[in-house]
């Protein structure tokens, strides 16, 4: 998998991060929820056990491109 570097809110660089894929898909790095509230409504809407989820702040969504090229065969 290729990995596109779109943008980050970070000031030091590190996360959060926006990258796109060679697949038409998007990588989000951020802060793991570890709250127990916000995983039980997680799994409740059903995100898997072997499945995590990540906070990023709503900015982060403003590197995203408005379409996004599908080479996923």
């Amino acid at each position: 998998m290729e990995l596109t570097f779109l943008g980050s809110t970070s000031t030091t660089g590190n996360c959060p991060n926006l990258y796109l894929t060679d697949r038409g898909t998007y990588i989000v790095q951020g802060t793991r929820v570890v709250d127990p509230d916000a995983l039980r409504v997680l799994r409740e809407r059903g995100l898997p056990i072997n499945e995590g989820a990540v906070e990023i702040p709503a900015a982060l969504l403003g590197f995203a491109p408005e379409e996004v090229p599908c080479t996923a065969s």
